[in-house]
């Protein structure tokens, strides 16, 4: 039997204990946990907790196993959304499957668990964008994915959006670039994979009445190409209008998510033609900004919203002192007397419901709301108290039936 990590290792070494030489299906160990409103798998898969960690093994080919190890480690140096491979078990003993560790995404869940519990109105827009935004990140990186699907996919709220990361990558290959045909190809499989999953959340009473499968399978390849003209467009600019119009693209481009690799300007009889090579964005500039200010690691919406606060914060700051207040200053104290504060209130039996960061979006939400109906203030302390006796318990709890021992 061998095993392949990928580094470090070290936090996954527990897993080493496991009963490895047996079939998966029949594993009794203490740390395996049941995953409710969990996608449809064509192989047996199963969740174990280790160290404070939730790892999903998925028993595989050997070589298909293999491959995918490498494709996804490929995507997460490409900086693309996808679960973190772990590693793979090889030479388990005769006619026995590989098998592929990878690590569960934290505050994540699945299509079948939005629709089972809609919270903010049924998901079906949100999650539309979010698989389109992911499959275009995909192809711009030159991967193909070959089994675009809703089971195939995880959700990460981020104020109130959805973020979708790949979990399944044994059909997918890596190219330098893709060509049309293989997009075209791709966005085909989509639309059916994702029409038959409508079908079958439909035959299972999940979807709401006014939803319609095939409208929605539909609806996808139009956004995707939407989405994709946005970003590889090509556009004739007069010289005068050179310099604006290239900082409104690149400006629209970071507003998406994503960066500029290369911009070239050709020579034509009508103008300078603009070339755009966009790539995935490594990181959102907010998440960036409030993680060097903070120390707070969220996704993109939420640092943008956190920001704000502390934007505000600092203004209340300044009013109050009568000049001037550094940001660092302003976003220290934020952070001590605000946020903190916010998640030391957090009760006990309530916390790993969500983010923290999405929690306290949540609370500023649940504050505009209120201010509106009292019409005034109430304050980040009341709005608190009040989301966690209305809001927060209505949240349902993580997909896994236990949490992962410490």
């Amino acid at each position: 039997m061998r095993f392949v990590f990928s580094p470090p290792a070290g936090e996954a070494s527990g897993l080493l204990t496991l009963p490895w030489s047996e079939p998966l299906e029949d594993w009794q160990d203490e740390r395996l946990v049941e995953i409710r409103m969990r996608g449809i798998s064509r192989h047996i898969v199963r969740f174990v907790a280790e160290g404070g960690e939730l790892y999903a093994l998925k028993s595989i080919n050997e070589n298909l196993a293999r491959r995918e190890y490498r494709l996804l480690r490929g995507l997460a140096e490409a900086s693309v959304p996808a679960v973190d491979v772990v590693g793979i078990v090889v030479d388990r003993g005769r006619d026995a499957d590989a098998i592929l560790v990878t690590r569960y995404l934290d505050y994540s869940t699945t299509y079948r668990a939005l629709f089972s519990n809609p919270r903010g109105g049924q998901p079906t827009e949100r999650l539309l964008d979010a698989l389109v935004e992911l499959l275009v990140r995909l192809h711009l990186s030159g991967f193909f994915w070959g089994d675009c699907s809703l089971s195939n996919t995880l959700f990460r709220l981020d104020a109130g959006a959805l973020e979708a990361y790949l979990v399944d990558a044994e059909t997918s290959e890596q190219h330098p670039t893709l060509t049309a045909g293989q997009r075209s190809w791709d966005l085909e499989l989509a639309w059916e994979r994702v029409g038959g999953e409508l079908m079958d959340l439909q035959a299972g009473e999940l979807l709401p009445p006014e939803v319609d499968p095939f409208e929605v399978a539909d609806e996808l390849p139009r956004r995707y190409e939407r989405l994709w003209d946005e970003l590889t467009r090509e556009e004739i600019l007069r010289p005068e209008e050179q310099r604006y119009r290239i900082a409104e693209r690149l400006r629209r481009l970071n507003e998406l998510g994503f960066d500029a690799d290369e911009v070239e300007l050709v020579s034509t009889g009508e103008g300078n033609r603009l070339r755009v090579r966009t790539r995935v964005a490594e990181s959102g500039q907010h998440r960036r900004e409030l993680f060097l200010r903070t120390g707070i690691d969220a996704e993109e919406n939420q640092a943008r919203r956190l920001l704000n606060d502390i934007a505000s914060f600092r203004g209340y700051l300044e009013q109050k002192a009568g000049h001037p207040v550094s940001v660092t200053l302003a976003a220290s104290r934020w952070l001590e007397e605000v946020y903190d504060a916010v998640q030391a209130a957090t009760p006990e039996s309530l916390r790993g419901r969500l983010a923290p960061a999405e929690i306290f979006h949540e609370i500023l939400e649940h504050r505009w709301y209120l201010s509106e109906s009292a019409g005034r203030d109430v304050g980040t302390t009341a709005a608190a108290s009040a989301y966690f006796d209305t809001v927060l318990p209505k949240v349902p709890e993580p997909l896994g039936e236990d949490a992962p021992p410490e």
